[in-house]
């Protein structure tokens, strides 16, 4: 088990070693593993930024994220503004299916809803808008549904672990209930947790993970 004081140096390092985040602007907590980022930051993307950079640390059970986004005068955009530049990031991004999503926004606040068929192009509409000037946060709201039922969901996912060099297979257990799949026991890793989520999100049929995995080192 490693030491608190120790996660933390390497969190703060961690945090140093990405080019576009002035690590000084951010604080950092860590109790038992649990990781809280405190803070200010002049984009939503350095917020993600810091996150998945925390992530990725060995020794992090879990990431509690409080950095505030506040924008200098030249980065300000009204919601006009920022409502269409959302709109042609999502119609020049490839990965999105065209006039499924809708566009919401509120004090920079992006709120995107609608319906895809994968999680990749959920994720993908996600990425598109916490990149522009302006935007405070992203609440992801699009749904997933596709046209064909669910079948042999779980062997499929199970298979798909199995062929991962990045997922011990033998200590995760899938539970499927119809278009909704629960991943349960022990991973090493908040990035091992993350690529499973995903590769469950892979299977046809799949609307919904249910992580419940630990992550024990």
């Amino acid at each position: 088990m490693r030491t608190d004081s120790k996660i933390k140096e390497d969190v703060l390092d961690e945090l140093a070693w990405q080019p576009n985040i002035d690590e000084t602007q951010i604080g950092v907590l860590v109790d038992n593993g649990v990781v809280t980022l405190t803070g200010t930051v002049d984009s939503y993307s350095k917020k993600v930024t810091a996150e998945k950079a925390v992530k990725s640390v060995f020794g992090v059970r879990a990431v509690a994220e409080d950095i505030e986004v506040k924008f200098g005068t030249s980065s300000q955009k009204t919601d006009t503004e920022i409502a269409k530049a959302s709109a042609d990031a999502l119609k020049w991004n490839t990965s999105v299916p065209e006039n499924k999503i809708s566009i919401k926004v509120d004090d920079g606040w992006v709120y995107l809803t609608g319906t895809v068929m994968w999680d990749y192009q959920k994720q993908a509409a996600k990425k598109a808008v916490e990149k522009l000037a302006g935007v405070k946060f992203v609440s992801n709201n699009i749904d997933i549904k596709q046209p064909v039922e669910p079948t042999d969901i779980k062997n499929r996912i199970t298979k798909a672990f199995e062929r991962s060099a990045d997922i011990d297979a033998k200590n995760v257990k899938v539970t499927v209930d119809g278009h909704t799949v629960k991943l349960s026991g022990k991973v090493h890793s908040l990035a091992e947790k993350e690529d499973a989520r995903k590769a469950a999100y892979f299977a046809p049929g799949v609307y919904k993970v249910e992580n419940e995995l630990e992550i024990v080192y």
